[in-house]
């Protein structure tokens, strides 16, 4: 092989590498993606075999389009990885059950219910208080809890307590 062709296939390539990473580069917002972070985990007894949890989080849209929520469900995972999904409660529910619960102490953010969205590039703080079958005891000596939400759309995000 010339001098010539090999300069100029070695040309061709990172001008075909650089095409491609510009395109990479530009598609970079087009898909619906949530990242999650919990910031406050707050557990109560509600009777003597159930409990409620309410977890405060934080997510950030980083896509160029609203991400629109269809479901959010939490699940506690056990020591031995069993998985236990709790009953959502709806945002008027969730406001009785501070009202009456007073060892969650102050309800600081809006519940993430189904038709509420995050705008693109933005960040939200938002709650979900769930009640699980279980004693509170199982709840503290939990692995972790998952916080799943769906977008309308069909995408599904999941982030855990770390």
């Amino acid at each position: 092989m010339s001098r010539t062709l090999a300069i100029s296939l070695a040309i061709g390539l990172a001008v075909i590498a650089l095409a491609v990473a510009g395109v990479f580069y530009l598609q970079r917002g087009s898909h619906i993606d949530l990242h999650g972070k919990f910031l406050k985990v707050r557990t109560a007894p509600l009777e003597e075999h159930a409990s409620v949890v309410v977890i405060d989080y934080r997510i950030e849209n980083p896509a160029d389009f609203k991400f629109m929520a269809q479901a959010v469900t939490v699940t506690m995972e056990d020591k031995n990885g069993n998985g236990t999904q709790g009953q959502t409660a709806s945002e008027p529910d969730a406001r009785q059950l501070f009202a009456n619960v007073p060892l969650l102490g102050e309800k600081y953010n809006e519940s993430f219910k189904a038709r509420d969205f995050v705008a693109p590039h933005s960040t939200a703080d938002r709650m979900v208080a769930a009640r699980f079958e279980v004693p509170e005891a199982q709840l503290q000596e939990r692995k972790r809890f998952v916080v799943r939400i769906d977008e309308i759309d069909g995408a599904v995000v999941e982030f855990a307590e770390k």
